[in-house]
């Protein structure tokens, strides 16, 4: 068995004691398990037959989780801008997404994947909720497992909606979309695998209580993560109470959703009554500020979540609603937004934006015991950050220039279960620009054959008339 130390740097550990070491190392297995986090002094004395890699000057962190994201959404970028959730996804999203075909899914997911890479993420889930046509789960799955992420892909299905907007091609039998849930799930739910499979009933406007009842029993059965967009707009809590006569935290809850294996999305829009209920349960909640406000649709109460003790994951959303897969800029969004929100500037930390985009994001999605913090028996999943650009230097304090000052070009190495998958900036899995052009070329198809195409040919709008 090999080694691999990641020598001379400055390691955040995100280990119980939050340590931060100035002359740190990390040590890996070519099995791709941490042996070791420590002085560098120390670590190479233990293995002295290591190879070693010089990473003096530069930060070793945990790799990022981004615990939300829609990975087809990478071939939509810039088409729905200005629009509140409901436009966004009845006029650009929804139509366009109609028209996918698991050649385009597969380039989407493909550069998804490796954008979040390049940009420090080492684990994603997907919340794949549209299948106008067989296999498009295969084809994200495939694709992050072509390219070295880990990931977990949420088999969504809408099953309503139609009154509201949802195209009909859309939305799908229930037993349907169970069925090849399940399918998904006896496939790749294996312990050796590094891409999983969860289920993902949409939103409160897309579903009817039989969706999450069932949903609920194939979960209980299959072990499987569950997630579901929450209380993000005020048009999701209006639709729940007019279908349903109640919002949809407690439609959720009747239901029998709510629990330590549901992930929340969003819930920008919960009242108290939504929090007990989700404290109560133990369900998780990931936090999207930068989808958030690029929809108008608000900002999640997170500092009153984490007063309740409810777990926080941090999430960049799909790049049609947050225009790409970084977690440093969704960072650097939590930290700020809140401060400004709350008029103080201590509600939010450096450190606690580092925190939900790693360890509790790894809670929020029931992998804390193997990722999230660099601690030995975990898997090495590992972003080595060269900080010494002019935008980040002089470096004071590591986590405060991580999160405030970073540009996003930092990451220099990345490691997945100990697989070198970026090195020197670039994707070393699969050619960045055959990525880059397979997804030009899907983009522009399907904004062709969806009709889309025309948002990106709007005129000139200094601002909108009212």
């Amino acid at each position: 068995m090999s080694t691999t130390v990641l020598a001379g740097a400055t390691v955040v550990a995100m280990d119980p004691a939050r340590r931060v070491l100035t002359d740190g190392a990390v040590a890996f297995s070519d099995a791709g398990q941490i042996v070791a986090v420590g002085p560098t002094a120390v670590v190479r004395a233990d293995l002295p037959d290591a190879d070693v890699v010089d990473c003096a000057g530069q930060v070793v962190v945990p790799g990022f989780v981004n615990t939300h994201t829609h990975l087809f959404q990478t071939l939509l970028k810039g088409l729905g801008d200005d629009r509140v959730l409901s436009d966004w996804f009845t006029s650009m999203t929804g139509p366009s997404a109609v028209h996918l075909t698991p050649e385009d899914v597969y380039a989407g997911a493909l550069h998804g994947c490796a954008e979040a890479l390049t940009t420090g993420t080492t684990t994603l889930l997907d919340f794949m909720y549209v299948h106008p046509r067989p296999g498009l789960g295969d084809a994200v799955a495939q694709a992050m497992s072509d390219v070295g992420i880990r990931g977990v892909v949420a088999r969504g299905y809408m099953t309503a909606g139609v009154d509201v907007g949802v195209p009909p091609e859309l939305v799908q039998p229930l037993d349907v979309a169970l069925h090849d849930a399940e399918r998904l799930v006896g496939r790749w739910n294996r312990p050796d695998s590094r891409v999983t499979v969860g289920l993902a009933p949409c939103m409160s406007w897309s579903v009817d209580a039989a969706t999450l009842t069932e949903t609920r029993a194939l979960a209980d059965a299959t072990g499987a993560l569950v997630t579901m967009h929450l209380s993000e707009s005020p048009f999701d809590v209006e639709e729940s109470v007019r279908r349903f006569g109640m919002r949809d935290v407690p439609f959720a809850a009747d239901t029998g959703l709510l629990g330590p294996d549901l992930l929340a999305s969003h819930c920008v829009q919960v009242d108290a009554t939504d929090l007990d209920l989700l404290a109560a349960t133990d369900t998780k909640v990931s936090h999207n500020p930068c989808s958030n406000l690029y929809l108008g649709s608000g900002f999640a109460p997170v500092p009153e979540m984490q007063r309740r003790g409810i777990t926080v994951g941090l999430a960049s959303d799909g790049p049609a609603s947050s225009s790409n897969h970084s977690m440093l800029q969704a960072m650097k969004f939590a930290a700020l937004l809140h401060k400004g929100v709350h008029r103080d500037p201590e509600i939010m930390t450096a450190e606690k934006a580092l925190e939900m985009a790693t360890i509790d994001g790894a809670r929020a999605l029931g992998m804390a015991s193997s990722i999230g913090s660099l601690e030995p028996g975990k898997r090495a999943d590992v972003v080595v950050l060269d900080m010494s650009n002019l935008c980040v230097t002089p470096v004071h304090a590591a986590v405060s220039s991580l999160v405030y000052s970073q540009r996003g070009d930092e990451v220099a190495r990345v490691y997945v279960d100990g697989q070198l998958v970026v090195s020197g900036g670039e994707l070393v899995t699969v050619p960045e620009a055959e990525v880059r052009a397979r997804s030009v070329a899907a983009a522009r198809g399907l904004a062709a054959r969806a009709g889309t195409d025309r948002f990106a040919a709007r005129p000139w709008r200094s601002m909108v008339e009212t």
